[in-house]
């Protein structure tokens, strides 16, 4: 019976969650001609759509946000990584931070909306065979946000974990992006229930999953810091993070 009601509400999900990306391509294409700024806007639109969207599915989203990660400001969202809706959920829930990605340039051909937005939202699509060329690309998108004070999101497990099990950090492209956005305080972010959204492939999208979030305190930045220990805190902070949220679940 689970997987009749997970298959009447995957078919509406999947067909509204396609039709928004489809619809809001051009409107991000105009929106792009009048500058960055208007683009960002129509895609934080979208994605805020998007996690209304996920309610068809019955997916229950339980945020839980420091008070000191403020509207219009920049900052480094160190996270965790489940699944391909980590980027919709992140994006709506950070609307006004404008958030970037570091990104594998795959994604940057044929997803509409996405691929448009991550050629042409300011963000890093790197080729994860050419170290030099990514690591241009991070540096990039680090220097670009630090001047203009909107966040980056970076996933430093380099994969998204299809058990939900965190892995380590490959900490090559996070360092560059600290060396890159001196500034940017780091936000331990932590996700955990997207991986089961994918478990079946979207065929069917499980109904009624839960989708924690918490973006923690962020880490301040201090001259001549060693990037190593911060990098370790932030992993620590999620992994502990996930440690007492499946605790407290059983």
């Amino acid at each position: 019976m689970k997987k009749v009601v997970d298959w009447i509400f995957t078919l509406p999900f999947l067909v509204l969650f396609g039709l928004t990306l489809a619809v809001f391509e051009p409107i991000a294409r105009v929106a792009r001609l009048f500058g960055l700024r208007p683009m960002e806007v129509t895609m934080g639109v979208m994605q805020q759509i998007l996690l209304g969207v996920f309610r068809v599915a019955g997916t229950r989203l339980d945020v839980d946000r420091s008070e000191k990660i403020l509207p219009r400001t920049g900052y480094i969202i160190v996270s965790n990584h489940q699944s391909m809706f980590d980027v919709p959920i992140f994006g709506g829930l950070l609307f006004t931070n404008y958030p970037k990605y570091v990104s594998k340039k795959e994604l940057g051909r044929w997803l509409p909306s996405v691929s448009f937005n991550l050629k042409h939202g300011g963000n890093a699509l790197i080729d994860r065979n050419d170290p030099q060329q990514a690591r241009a690309a991070i540096r990039e998108l680090g220097e670009s946000c630090e001047a203009r004070n909107t966040a980056v999101v970076i996933f430093p497990e380099g994969t998204r974990s299809r058990d939900g099990r965190m892995k380590s950090f490959r900490s090559g492209g996070l360092k560059e992006l600290l060396d890159a956005a001196p500034s940017l305080p780091v936000v331990p972010t932590t996700i955990d229930g997207a991986w089961k959204l994918l478990r079946n492939s979207l065929f069917p999208v499980p109904f009624g999953t839960k989708v924690r979030v918490r973006f923690s305190e962020p880490l301040p930045r201090i001259a001549g810091e060693d990037p190593t220990d911060l990098i370790a805190r932030a992993h620590e902070t999620i992994a502990e993070t996930l440690r007492e949220w499946r605790g407290s679940d059983g």
